[in-house]
């Protein structure tokens, strides 16, 4: 913290400042109409993510407005010294998968990025979360930002998880338990026995969906397997660590006696493999479970409208259900542990003929490490194609959208009307999950597979 307004919000130093080709032009025209740089360039990373196609990156975007800002993007940073992976560079990905894989996110940062879902890099226990293009602006300027305190919220979750049972899962769990809302105004910690099994890619995951119950982000204090992610990432081309940071990261820990605001514990055996049935990521259960009854209340008629939108029913089981689109990809399960998950449940098997999948990895590392392992193959065997790296059908940014009225399971963080497509109808799950629906056509349990 570089200082506190009396009264008002605190100053903080940011450490690491990720930006991409949505959010940041006005950013970069800001400094250009007041006459100034960027303060720190060497504290930001770009790439290109979220507008860019999944198929035939050596050729030009064809869309005009997608390869404008991409190209805008390529120029301010030529301007002003910041270290660009365009696409089709070794490096280049999603910004929330890069980052870390790459070894610029580090235990005790602070990290911002004009993107709601920074709360990923939370797992490694740095303070990150997302900022509007204003807030942007003032990071490029300054290297500095104002924030309010937040309120603390912990949640625990302990025992050992049932059979295949995800992190997707833990996170669409605890946000059907806490509501899209019940986060609002906290920064939360997840701790407990369950969450420190978990790898750095399921923490990821947790820490990713944050904001999807109102969180303003989430974070996991760092251990030995935060360290030995850092460690291969380091092995690999990736920032390197120092004896000085591995000690120090090993200490970033809550203190036993700490006070929170707020805590909510939970049992992992009580969570199933979870999907979501409406229109956003609270209204969660199990894939073999019922459609509740609308709620009294405020938010009866929301409710119905999110089943109307997508053609439910309270009472009805969407197990079995037909379903369309597959995605499997996003900075929510866009790792290669995903694609390992997803692979070991269509191996040996075919995808439903009815069933168009996206397979879309969330980075070049990602997407030549499942070349590297001959993950590809059994995609292919199965017939399914992988695809280049890109934010692909989490968002109707780029040509990968799910038309109107179709069903896609996809292994992103929203089901909001209309996030994959105009008019079209997204239920969350974890890539087991997916990778079962994928080859039955309809919404199936991964326990069948497992």
């Amino acid at each position: 913290m570089v200082n506190t307004i009396d009264g008002g919000p605190d100053v903080l130093y940011i450490d690491m400042h990720y930006i991409h080709e949505v959010t940041s032009p006005q950013a970069f025209n800001g400094l250009k109409e007041r006459g100034i740089g960027v303060f720190r360039p060497f504290r930001t990373l770009a790439t290109a993510d979220h507008n860019v196609p999944t198929k035939n990156q050596h050729l030009p975007i064809k869309d005009e407005i997608s390869r404008k800002q991409v190209c805008t993007l390529a120029e301010n940073c030529r301007e002003h010294g910041i270290e660009f992976f365009g696409v089709q560079h070794p490096n280049n990905g999603i910004v929330h998968v890069i980052g870390p894989e790459l070894g610029y996110t580090r235990p005790g940062m602070t990290i911002v990025c004009g993107d709601s879902h920074t709360s990923t890099h939370g797992a490694f226990g740095s303070i990150a979360f997302g900022i509007g293009t204003s807030e942007v602006e003032m990071v490029l300027a300054t290297q500095c930002i104002l924030q309010y305190k937040p309120r603390q919220m912990r949640i625990k979750i302990t025992g050992k998880l049932g059979k295949a049972v995800t992190a997707k899962d833990i996170i669409l769990y605890i946000i059907s338990r806490l509501t899209s809302g019940g986060a609002t105004g906290y920064f939360v910690e997840y701790a407990g026995d369950t969450i420190e099994s978990l790898s750095m890619e399921g923490r990821m995951t947790i820490c990713n969906m944050s904001i999807e119950m109102g969180a303003r982000g989430g974070l996991i204090a760092p251990d030995n397997i935060t360290i030995s992610f850092l460690e291969e990432a380091e092995k690999n081309g990736g920032k390197k660590i120092t004896p000085q940071e591995r000690e120090l990261w090993i200490k970033l820990k809550t203190d036993p006696d700490a006070i929170f605001d707020c805590e909510k514990e939970f049992d992992a055996a009580l969570i199933r493999p979870m999907i979501t049935f409406g229109t956003n990521p609270g209204m969660a259960m199990p894939v073999d479970g019922t459609i509740p009854e609308p709620p009294s209340g405020d938010t009866r008629s929301s409710f119905m409208k999110a089943l109307e939108y997508m053609n439910f029913t309270p009472g009805m089981k969407p197990e079995g259900h037909k379903i369309d689109y597959v995605f499997l990809g996003s900075c929510t399960n866009g790792r290669i542990e995903d694609f390992r998950a997803f692979a070991s449940v269509i191996k040996g098997r075919k995808k439903s003929p009815d069933v168009t999948a996206f397979i879309v990895p969330g980075s070049k590392r990602v997407e030549n490490q499942i070349y590297k392992e001959g993950l590809d193959i059994i995609f292919r065997d199965a017939g399914f194609e992988v695809r280049q790296p890109g934010c692909s059908s989490c968002l109707a940014m780029n040509e990968d959208k799910i038309p109107a009225g179709k069903y896609a399971v996809s292994t992103s963080n929203r089901n909001f009307e209309g996030r994959q497509g105009p008019g079209s109808r997204t239920i969350l799950a974890s890539p087991l999950t997916a990778a079962a629906c994928a080859i039955t056509g309809r919404i199936t349990s991964p326990e069948e597979f497992i």
